[in-house]
């Protein structure tokens, strides 16, 4: 069975109480220290309860280190900068 509780995608084996469910998403969410896009959740045979989960993708910006200063972008970087950085070799 699947739904959607709190905007995570919830998959469990057999039917479990909703306040289980979303303690179970608060622990991965802990854990994880990312929020979780989507969970299963199922008992195992010692009355446990397994589970799997994937957290929701992060975008990466980029971070360049020019002197000593850490940034995403140059756009406000005055024309000295901009040229340092231009004339760096760059490592791929």
């Amino acid at each position: 069975m699947e739904t959607v509780i709190d905007g995570v995608t919830v998959e469990v084996g057999e039917p479990l109480p909703e306040s289980m469910i979303r303690e179970c998403i608060r622990m991965a969410e802990k854990k994880a220290n990312a929020p979780i896009d989507r969970i299963y959740l199922a008992r195992n045979r010692d009355g446990g309860i397994c589970v799997d989960y994937t957290t929701v993708r992060r975008k990466f910006e980029r971070i360049r280190r020019i002197t000593g200063y850490l940034v995403g972008t140059i756009d406000r970087w005055n024309n000295a900068k901009k040229s340092e950085e231009q004339e760096r070799v760059k490592h791929t």
